[in-house]
């Protein structure tokens, strides 16, 4: 995608001077699903997180751990579920050791638990610095974010914390759906 008009800085830095090599240690991309057409282990996909870094295995056998993924760790990753696959995406950005996480529909395929292991994740990492930008469409776990941004049709519509953004009204404008507060089942980590 070329730009239209502006441009994107890292740090006062056009994004354009900065190295791939030193973007690919600066970010970490989670796809909404991957194709993983060869039989690569999972250590093998995970330690790909490493590449930008030089190879060195730092953090993998930690990513590898975090996501419950130590014993797949020799399986071909060709031959897993939606949910480990999408796992080792997650295992794969964790060993990146990045400072913008990028995640596109991470939980989609996860269990309850690693859904909210995920998001509790991403609340560890943000403390510790880092960014994270998550496309999310399962409303259900926004109450579990710092911030939300409501898109329609690729133009902002609202954008803070989700008791003040996801209204019945934007929702019912933006997705067409009736909302309403309920006692429902809420979900936590013990």
């Amino acid at each position: 995608m070329l730009p239209a008009s502006g441009g994107v800085r890292w740090d006062g830095r056009p994004l354009s001077e900065i190295p791939v090599m030193e973007r690919g240690r600066l970010t970490a991309w989670v796809p909404q699903e991957a194709r993983f057409e060869f039989g690569f282990s999972v250590r093998a996909v995970v330690s790909q997180g490493r590449f930008a870094h030089g190879d060195d295995d730092h953090g993998v056998d930690a990513a590898l751990a975090r996501f419950d993924l130590t014993a797949l760790a020799r399986r071909p990753v060709n031959r897993l579920s939606g949910g480990e696959r999408q796992r080792v995406l997650l295992a794969r950005a964790l060993a990146t050791e990045a400072r913008l996480h990028l995640w596109d529909e991470p939980l989609a395929p996860l269990d309850p638990r690693h859904v909210l292991e995920v998001l509790q994740l991403s609340r560890e990492l943000t403390r510790a610095g880092a960014a994270m930008l998550i496309s999310l469409h399962d409303l259900r776990v926004a109450h579990c974010l710092d911030m939300v941004v409501v898109l329609q049709d690729g133009r902002l519509r609202a954008a803070g914390k989700p008791a003040d953004v996801l209204t019945p009204a934007l929702l019912a404008d933006v997705f067409g759906v009736r909302a309403r507060t309920a006692p429902s089942l809420i979900l936590e980590l013990p």
